[in-house]
């Protein structure tokens, strides 16, 4: 458990330095919204990492297991690539800042592949909620840091001294990696190469109704992801200053967060994975919704407080259920490729459907783009109601402690 949350930390800590960290300084240097909505593109990798996963189930490179093996490659690759991404200018180099946010990506989702499979084969099946609240909760704070203390930061350095300052915060997760147990053997793991590029989609697919689930993983938080990935440069225009956004925005609504994290956990250990899906999936409409009454409100601290305090609680509820369903649907033979899948298609919504969002919002306004994005969690919903009739939930997901 004490792994599974600093690992958190570090698979959360490199996401919004190619997202809200990345859009600020872009935006401080004058770069136009439509370009900023098109690096959302940076993050395919997060996307399309089900592709290379197969490698981290087959082989062991290093002495310290398959695991951790790979963790501690992908780690110093991360770090130095985050190291390039310091050294770039959005404005003089665009498409060199371009290079190195995709190599901080591909790196991230490398290891986010890696720890997604320590955290399922270390963890029992009645575990896997729980688990999901304290990675997420770990998550959570990596990206506080990230976006949080990165924004304060950049009003007294400049924004290349914040993401060195950020390379060397991800030396925990190389500590971490050193110290950690290995879970389990590697006896079960695939004995060929094809066996681990071919098998874990059989697997996956021979399950009824396997698109629907999917499908499912894809839509539910599609219109989170999409209010999330224009926030940034929505609080700038309503006058917010980088040190207002840093305290209200993220060290404030981290407590929601994790609050939201913890709760999360219990509550799905008391009512199961599907009943969590649903109310927290509501709960996360309401809450993009808010942000259109905020873009009528506009500058106000308070306001800002009350919608970001909603947000973050709603949004680290909704993420432990659907992290714990998604663990839940997969083989551990075939964990890292199966989960990497699943999660790519999580990681769809904040590349694809958030690229045009900037468009959007110069075309809708703020207030009508925010209920847009909340009309767009409706499908999600209608796909679970359709899988739950036609029972087609993993048994152990319904299940109520």
């Amino acid at each position: 458990m004490a792994v599974a949350a600093v690992m958190g930390f570090v698979s959360g800590l490199p996401l919004l330095l190619t997202g809200s960290v990345l859009q600020a300084w872009m935006r401080q240097e004058g770069v136009d919204l439509s370009t900023i909505g098109l690096f959302a593109l940076v993050g395919l990798p997060y996307t399309l990492k089900f592709v290379w996963a197969p490698l981290f189930d087959r082989y062991v490179p290093l002495a310290l297991g398959r695991r951790r093996g790979w963790l501690l490659l992908v780690q110093g690759a991360l770090i130095g690539a985050l190291l390039l991404l310091a050294g770039s200018s959005p404005a003089t180099a665009p498409a060199g800042v371009a290079v190195a946010a995709l190599l901080v990506t591909f790196f991230s989702a490398s290891q986010d592949i890696v720890i997604d499979a320590y955290r399922r084969e270390s963890l029992a099946d009645d575990e896997q909620g729980l688990g999901a609240a304290l990675y997420v909760n770990g998550y959570r704070v990596g990206m506080l840091l990230a976006s949080g203390g990165g924004l304060i930061l950049a009003d007294h350095w400049s924004f290349t001294a914040v993401y060195v300052f950020m390379a060397a915060c991800m030396g925990v997760g190389v500590v971490t990696t050193l110290l950690a147990p290995e879970p389990g053997s590697a006896a079960g793991r695939p004995g060929t190469l094809r066996d681990a590029v071919v098998e874990p989609f059989l697997d996956y697919f021979r399950r009824p109704d396997a698109i629907a689930i999917l499908a499912f993983i894809l839509l539910y938080k599609i219109g989170d992801a999409m209010a999330a990935h224009m926030t940034t440069p929505f609080y700038l225009d309503l006058g917010f200053s980088k040190t207002e956004i840093g305290t209200v925005v993220k060290l404030f609504g981290f407590w929601a967060t994790v609050l939201g994290g913890l709760a999360g956990g219990v509550v799905i250990l008391r009512i199961g994975v599907v009943r969590a899906l649903w109310g927290f999936g509501i709960l996360q409409g309401v809450s993009t919704a808010a942000f259109a009454g905020l873009a009528v409100i506009g500058h106000d601290l308070v306001a800002l407080a009350v919608v970001i305090a909603f947000e973050n609680l709603s949004s680290g509820l909704g993420t432990a259920a659907y992290v714990a369903f998604m663990a839940l649907l997969t083989n551990r033979r075939f964990t890292a490729t199966q989960y990497a899948l699943l999660s790519s298609l999580m990681g769809v919504p904040r590349v694809l459907a958030a690229a045009p969002t900037g468009w959007l919002a110069d075309q809708l306004g703020w207030a009508t783009f925010f209920v847009c994005c909340a009309f767009a969690a409706l499908p999600g919903l209608w796909v679970l109601a359709r899988l739950q009739r036609r029972g087609a939930l993993p048994r152990h997901a319904e299940a109520v402690a």
